[in-house]
C-alpha cells in the first residue's frame, strides 16, 4: 500500500472582538505544508488587555475542540505535537504543529478572554 505525501492544508479562521479596535487577527489566512513538516500560525491582539488566550481546532462540519489555554503569565505549553508560545509584550501567540499529518487538516482558531 503506497503512502501519500501530498500537501496538508491547515486553514485559519478570523475572530473579531466586539468593537473594531478589539480585533484578534490570525495569519496566514491559510497554510499548506507537506506531511512531516512544521506549520506555524500567528494570532495577534494588539489592542486587547487579556487574561487568557485559547486555541481551538475545528474539523469540517463539527464544532470547535479545545487545544490549549494560555494564562497571561505563561510562555509556552505543549499538547502532543502542538506547541503554543505566548509573547505577552508583543500581544501575540504562535501555534506550531510539528511532524504534520493529514489528520491535522482543520481550521485553527484563537480567542482572547478578558475580565
Amino acid at each position: 500500500m503506497e503512502k501519500s505525501l501530498g500537501a496538508l492544508l491547515l486553514i485559519l479562521g478570523l475572530q473579531l472582538g466586539v468593537s473594531g479596535l478589539d480585533k484578534v487577527e490570525q495569519t496566514p489566512p491559510f497554510l499548506s505544508i507537506l506531511k512531516g513538516q512544521k506549520g506555524t500560525m500567528n494570532c495577534s491582539f494588539p489592542n486587547i488587555a487579556f487574561n487568557y488566550l485559547h486555541w481551538y481546532r475545528q474539523d469540517p462540519g463539527k464544532g470547535p475542540i479545545f487545544l490549549i489555554l494560555m494564562y497571561s503569565n505563561d510562555n509556552e505549553k505543549t499538547n502532543g505535537r502542538v506547541t503554543v508560545t505566548l509573547e505577552k509584550g508583543e500581544k501575540r501567540s504562535f501555534l506550531n504543529i510539528r511532524d504534520a499529518q493529514p489528520g491535522d487538516s482543520a481550521t485553527y482558531l484563537c480567542a482572547v478572554e478578558t475580565h
